[in-house]
């Protein structure tokens, strides 16, 4: 399992610039004896086998500090830079002597339940009473973020740190504690949850200085099971609770395998708030998770506690340089802009950079070209707001591509003030009048195979064929120059059958003109029952050459195996409930870096972006001016006119909501030939108010009724309709019926009844 780790380590090793190191003791930091090195900096550190160090609740944390040439620098105290560690690996001693050499002092620690740290027997047996009960705790703010803080601030008690330049970096799990304690900034997280002042144990105030976090994550549970709402271009990115995720199950269960080798991973029930086995045991029983408490539990404590985004923002966070890789499957860059939308929108002047490119976890090439601009930038984000080294870092974004062979250089870098702006350009692919259907059971094992996360094969290229079973668009052929992708590719389309838990496996990939097709972007989408939606894929960089093909594939799963436990294979589960989805009416954007008007007019200026109305109130992020609503995309889509004797549909109210269901009486005159099948868009009506002006309740499309016949069509009400439901003491809400087809469109105001207790 290590190939899970091994691509970030690779990026960091540049840091390995540890001296010899002599017998001379001189210091003791956090009660660890010091030996000088060769280049007269000291060392305090034991790897044989551990130097351990009582945390605030006794249990002992095998660290080791560092700090530089007291001749050069002077006795202290110093700036602090924190060095934290991938998942299922250790204290990284060999990195430190690079911040020694700045003049700064340096700390990593291993993580609670990892190797000396009570993550083995011969630890254990060293201190059975302090680690008693202790375990991984998976990134707790609580726990392990709690442990950098309070050594940080023992080592300021010792007179060795400058309480205020304290910085955090780290890989992956280590940028996970970088994220936290920028967000913390001046906080420190109580077992309970309340947030007090960062204080050293004598009590001296302190806060971090600056992050520099790569390839981690701000939310843990949609990174291990997203639901694809997340949209690259609104403010708030909080998971959608009534949209349970799909399991990654390669990488869920692959972490897992690497910690019980590397860690001492708690007992199924013992530790409710990092009870890993029995987290994977509920992700392994699959659909339905709605309405699971099990599922609601962890999915409550893995976003309250082990997540950056979901700490109080009340207060703006440290100075972050956030790096995050294109073709990482674990941690994408939707990661980073989750936490840098909100922060932007609520703090415009916070100081924030990101830089992404072909590196992080798998699919990550990590060619040493694209690492070493990061640690560069890294450097001088931590030289800076530590220690006023340089000039300012400019809070720019900052993107390379992915280019195949690994041996080819990647192209950039390209640079923007802000996220919207990197991309000035979109192209547009229109799927058609044709409906396509995703089938259960649709999708090629062997393309799926060769796109699996424990490959880590960046550029795979299985056949271009289309996969039966599955729904693709196809762009034009790219022009002479080609374009290149730098962003969200944006799918909107009806979509309608799949119920409330299937899924849609999302692709995005360059067909060849050889036949083949290489993987650029991936995503899992948990959709709505039916009606247009909007989702994106992970953020892509990548060059379609002249005559190659964007196609878009959906799919019912992204992986060649069963639902089965311990799978390695999948990057997403296979739903127990998949239903076949037909897909109608689909639009595929694609921004580009491009001008508008480039390459004879395909290029065009991005459209406005959709707002979502199937969960709460949403709002454009910084960098973002233009939008429209769902149902406004809805109306603007062209009608077919409609064959002689077709006729609409009627409602006949009033509808009756129960729970989460609308059910709507909606007939066809006996006296018609057919009646055109429809889509109904419910909206609250508000007196004095524009029709169609109100928030929609419920949508659903392809509603076909029998002439003669009235059938109470069910639609799925939307957050927004229950709560307006329940602060209705009537039990009832004045509503409109808007049903369009290609028969034309009718609206009918009705009254929505209300029966059973609302949820």
């Amino acid at each position: 399992m290590k190939k899970l780790c091994l691509c970030v380590v690779g990026l960091v090793a540049m840091f390995v610039l540890q001296g010899a190191s002599t017998a001379v003791a001189a210091h003791t930091a956090l009660g660890i004896a010091c030996t000088q090195n060769g280049d007269n900096s000291y060392t305090c550190s034991s790897s044989s086998p551990r130097s351990t160090a009582e945390t605030w609740d006794g249990m002992p944390i095998d660290v080791s500090v560092a700090l530089p040439d007291p001749g050069t620098y002077g006795a202290g105290p110093y700036p602090l830079v924190m060095v934290f560690h991938g998942w299922g690996q250790q204290k990284l001693t060999g990195q430190l002597s690079h911040y020694t050499d700045k003049g700064y002092a340096a700390f990593t620690m291993t993580d609670r339940g990892f190797y000396e740290s009570c993550g083995n027997a011969a630890s254990v047996a060293a201190d059975p009473d302090g680690c008693d009960g202790q375990y991984v705790r998976m990134m707790d703010d609580r726990y392990e973020v709690r442990d950098a803080q309070y050594f940080a601030g023992q080592l300021v008690d010792e007179g060795w740190v400058q309480p205020t330049k304290v910085a955090a970096t780290g890989g992956s799990y280590g940028g996970g504690i970088s994220m936290a304690l920028a967000a913390l900034k001046d906080r420190t997280m109580k077992p309970d949850g309340r947030l007090v002042p960062w204080t050293s144990p004598n009590g001296t105030p302190m806060s971090l200085a600056v992050a520099a976090p790569l390839a981690t994550w701000s939310d843990f549970a949609y990174s291990m099971g997203p639901n694809g709402r997340t949209l690259d271009y609104l403010r708030d990115n909080s998971y959608d609770p009534d949209r349970f995720g799909v399991m990654k199950p390669s990488i869920m269960n692959g972490l897992y395998f690497q910690g019980l080798v590397s860690g001492r991973i708690s007992p199924p029930g013992v530790l409710p708030a990092a009870d890993m086995t029995g987290w994977l045991g509920i992700m392994d029983q699959g659909e339905p998770y709605q309405n699971n408490i099990a599922a609601s539990g962890m999915l409550s404590e893995v976003t309250t506690y082990h997540s950056s985004y979901y700490i109080d923002h009340s207060e703006k966070p440290a100075p972050l340089l956030i790096a995050q890789g294109f073709t990482d499957d674990i941690f994408p860059v939707d990661e980073s802009l989750r936490f840098y939308n909100r922060t932007m929108a609520q703090y415009p002047n916070a100081d924030i950079g990101m830089i992404f490119g072909d590196f992080g976890h798998q699919r990550g090439q990590n060619k040493p070209a694209d690492g070493a601009p990061v640690f560069v930038l890294q450097d001088q984000w931590i030289d800076y707001y530590l220690d006023g080294v340089g000039s300012k870092p400019d809070n720019n974004v900052i993107a390379r591509t992915e280019v195949c062979p690994s041996s080819s250089p990647s192209a950039g870098p390209f640079t923007a003030s802000d996220w919207a702006s990197l991309a000035p350009g979109e192209i547009t692919v229109e799927g058609g009048s044709a409906d396509q259907t995703i089938e259960p059971d649709g999708g090629s094992g062997d393309v799926a195979d060769a796109f699996s996360v424990l490959v880590s094969n960046a550029c795979a290229s299985p056949s271009g064929d289309k996969e039966p079973g599955t729904a693709n668009f196809d762009s034009a052929a790219a022009p002479a120059g080609g374009f290149t992708l730098l962003g969200s590719p944006t799918v909107v389309a009806d979509f309608e059958g799949g119920g409330n838990n299937s899924a849609i496996a999302a692709r995005l990939v360059d067909v060849a003109p050889g036949g083949t097709k290489q993987l650029v972007a991936r995503q899992i989408y948990r959709p709505d029952a039916s009606g247009y939606q909007v989702f994106q894929l992970h953020p892509g960089a990548w060059k379609f050459e002249e005559g190659h093909i964007a196609r878009l594939e959906l799919l019912p799963k992204d992986g060649s195996g069963p639902a089965a436990p311990g799978n390695l294979t999948n990057y997403s589960r296979p739903s127990n409930l998949q239903q076949p989805i037909t897909v109608h009416d689909l639009v595929f954007r694609l921004p580009v870096i491009e001008n508008p008007g480039d390459l004879g007019g395909l290029v065009k200026s991005p459209a406005p972006k959709i707002l979502p109305d199937d969960r709460g109130p949403v709002d454009l992020a910084p960098g973002y001016s233009s939008s429209e609503t769902m149902a406004d995309w809805v109306a603007s889509r062209p009608q077919t006119p409609p064959p002689a004797g077709v006729e609409m549909l009627t409602v006949k109210g009033p509808a009756k909501a129960k729970g989460k269901k609308l059910r709507v009486p909606v007939s066809c005159a006996a006296d018609a030939g057919s009646c055109a099948a429809s889509r109904i868009i419910v909206q609250e009506y508000r007196k004095g108010k524009k029709s169609g002006s109100g928030p929609v309740l419920a949508m659903k499309g392809g509603v076909t009724v029998d002439p003669g016949e009235t059938d109470k069509v069910s639609l799925h009400l939307n957050g927004k309709a229950r709560k307006a439901l329940n602060r209705k003491g009537s039990k009832k809400l004045r509503a409109e019926v808007t049903l369009s087809g290609t028969a034309g469109e009718s609206v009918t105001k009705i009254k929505i009844k209300r029966s059973g207790k609302g949820k």
